[in-house]
């Protein structure tokens, strides 16, 4: 089918998420189907306005850049759409004769193109809509991880790595340490720090992630224990971590369009300092807290070459798909059978992706759920490029 193109980039940003666009754009400006690449000037809300960027006309050395540029170039949206909003999306995809439609995101993002490409076969307006998968949550449905995830991981694992040490050196002034990142149903995230412990003393020492209900009583008494331990004791947290009643530990009721809690929003606090709080009024012991929050998401310089490639990939990719007459599907990964360090691409429905989340199944999680499981580390490894190894001085006194 002969038309144009549209490409948009929504919700929070990754590492490589720019890459996603450097594939798809590298994708359409050689398929002679398509003509005109446009991208949407700030999501789906921008495309209403007619803010579209011409993607053919930009310098080629632009286009190369995007692979390894952080942010969203684009710029993006977390407007969600209202079925008031249908027939002016479809009067600028008329407009303009956008025949394939392309928006990278998570699942709000995909629950956006799958309502759009329905409503147009509704209107019988031939539409190829893909969706390409993004987030640092690695929380999508249907795919083994997502691009973003492991430059995120990396971030995180590098940082509660460094961090560990410092603790480590500095536990006569401050006997604990902890981060937060993000991750507000799935605590994939922290998880990953795992891998920053080489030894048994290393950091960290407790993680504690959305899948399992936080017990007050626990922290303190794992953490006491750490501190008996170690000298000091290094906790890692998902921002989403509730109690048993399902009370957010941040306290946060504020919500955003898609009624998702705001963790350290107005009228609420973060986890980091909820924890910190409760520490330092058991123990009388002081403490850092450490909240990275959207800097993982745009931290080009830890990105994995592995992440850019696959991102880059998966823009290519859903422009292969749309110019086979594939629609309504979001381009998937997963690990080649043959070499668990390559991949291979598949396709999930986007009607069962905009309403469902990955969450880490409960064996990656040890029973106390304080830490995570050898079969979690067998899912990391392959996805994290080699770590630095940080010597310790023998305290030969």
């Amino acid at each position: 089918m002969k038309g144009n193109a549209v490409i948009g980039q929504s919700g929070g940003p990754t590492s490589v998420i720019n890459a996603s666009l450097a594939g798809a754009v590298s994708a359409a400006l050689k398929n002679p189907d398509i003509g005109t690449v446009y991208g949407m000037n700030y999501g789906i809300e921008g495309f209403m306005q007619e803010r579209l960027i011409n993607l053919s006309a930009q310098k080629k050395e632009v286009l190369e850049g995007l692979k390894t540029t952080p942010s969203s170039a684009l710029g993006s949206s977390r407007h969600k759409v209202r079925e008031s909003d249908f027939p002016r999306i479809l009067e600028v995809l008329k407009k303009f004769d956008i025949r394939y439609f392309f928006l990278i995101g998570g699942n709000d993002t995909m629950d956006t193109i799958h309502r759009v490409e329905k409503y147009c076969r509704a209107q019988n307006y031939e539409l190829y809509g893909v969706g390409i998968p993004k987030t640092v949550d690695n929380d999508l449905f249907g795919t083994h991880h997502t691009p973003g995830f492991m430059s995120a991981a990396r971030y995180n694992i590098l940082s509660v790595k460094q961090s560990g040490v410092l603790a480590r050196d500095m536990q006569k002034v401050d006997k604990f340490v902890i981060y937060q990142t993000v991750g507000r149903d799935a605590g994939w995230l922290a998880a990953a720090t795992a891998l920053a412990k080489e030894k048994e003393s290393d950091a960290p020492h407790l993680i504690y992630m959305p899948e399992t209900k936080f017990n007050q009583a626990e922290f303190i008494a794992d953490a006491k224990a750490c501190i008996e331990k170690y000298g000091f004791c290094s906790i890692v947290c998902g921002e989403g971590i509730k109690y048993a009643d399902g009370t957010p530990v941040s306290a946060s009721q504020t919500k955003d369009k898609f009624n998702n809690i705001e963790f350290g929003a107005m009228g609420g606090t973060s986890v980091a300092l909820q924890l910190h709080r409760m520490l330092r009024e058991e123990t009388g012991f002081r403490g850092e807290f450490q909240i990275t929050e959207s800097l993982i998401m745009c931290a080009a310089d830890r990105a994995v070459q592995r992440d850019i490639d696959e991102a880059f990939a998966c823009g290519e990719e859903a422009v292969r798909l749309a110019s086979e007459g594939k629609s309504g599907v979001m381009v998937t990964i997963e690990p080649d059978s043959a070499d668990p360090n390559r991949s291979v691409f598949g396709t999930a429905p986007l009607s069962e992706v905009a309403v469902n989340a990955k969450e880490m199944p409960r064996d990656f999680i040890n029973e106390r759920g304080n830490f995570v499981t050898e079969k979690f580390y067998n899912y990391m490894k392959p996805l994290i490029a080699d770590l630095p190894h940080y010597v310790e001085l023998d305290k030969n006194l």
